[in-house]
């Protein structure tokens, strides 16, 4: 399955929509725009949250929690890596490992070493735009959650 990841760019918050293969909005995805660090809440069509992100503050390198349904869901950690980017995600359906190249802007999902997903960066687009690849449908909108968690860690790493 494939998810498009795209950025609204001029908007006072953190806004994406995304969308599958048809070019249908699946989840919508925002920003609160006055929080103590980062908070995005996760929207399925019909305006149902189904995942929240929040930075955790006061750390030497990001950190982001992911909730659902008000549960800790996972912990997307940024690794210190030089040359390529490393997060590592501990969740309640298993534990990631997501490395990103050069650039950074690709990354895979690997779950006990396995590869899961891709996620790519598009290249000269108005706003941030991703294409997310995912073998299993159901977790989808997680999926998504990790990569607004990354997009935010490799973007807004001074907040933290």
């Amino acid at each position: 399955m494939n998810l498009f990841i795209k950025q609204k760019i001029f908007s006072w918050k953190d806004r994406f929509f995304v969308y599958n293969e048809n070019g249908e909005v699946v989840y919508e995805v925002e920003g609160e725009l006055f929080s103590w660090g980062a908070k995005i809440h996760i929207y399925n069509r019909y305006e149902r949250e189904l995942f929240y992100i929040k930075q955790k503050l006061m750390c030497f390198l990001p950190e982001y929690e992911i909730y659902r349904n008000e549960t800790l869901y996972a912990r997307v950690k940024k690794e210190l890596s030089f040359i390529t980017p490393k997060l590592n995600v501990s969740s309640n359906c298993g534990d990631f490992v997501m490395k990103g190249d050069f650039l950074s802007m690709d990354f895979s999902i690997e779950c006990n070493n396995v590869l899961i997903g891709e996620i790519h960066k598009k290249w000269f687009t108005w706003g941030d735009t991703y294409c997310l690849t995912v073998v299993d449908n159901e977790d989808s909108a997680f999926f998504t959650a990790m990569v607004i968690a990354i997009d935010h860690c490799l973007h807004n790493e001074s907040e933290c």
